[in-house]
């Protein structure tokens, strides 16, 4: 087995790991273990962008078709001369 050591960790997320560890009953040791065996575990997700994560949640509750209207001008430049 390795051993693995971590400097310059911040106190208050030690103390946080501290607390987290007492509340399930294990050593720190333990419960850092069991946050990195998950960490490193977990099955990596496609990252998408917001307009496809949105579009696919709103597609599974039945709203993802838009009818969207033919433009009847160009599309124009914003003006920020106000500004």
């Amino acid at each position: 087995m390795a051993a693995l050591s971590i400097r310059d960790l911040d106190d208050s997320v030690r103390e946080k790991l501290r607390l987290r560890a007492a509340r399930n009953g294990r050593s720190m040791e333990a419960e850092i273990r069991l946050i990195l065996t998950a960490a490193a575990t977990e099955e990596e997700r496609p990252r998408n962008d917001l307009f496809t994560a949105l579009t696919e949640r709103f597609t599974q509750l039945g709203g993802g078709e838009l009818d969207l209207p033919a433009r009847t001008a160009p599309p124009r430049a914003a003006d920020f001369s106000e500004w």
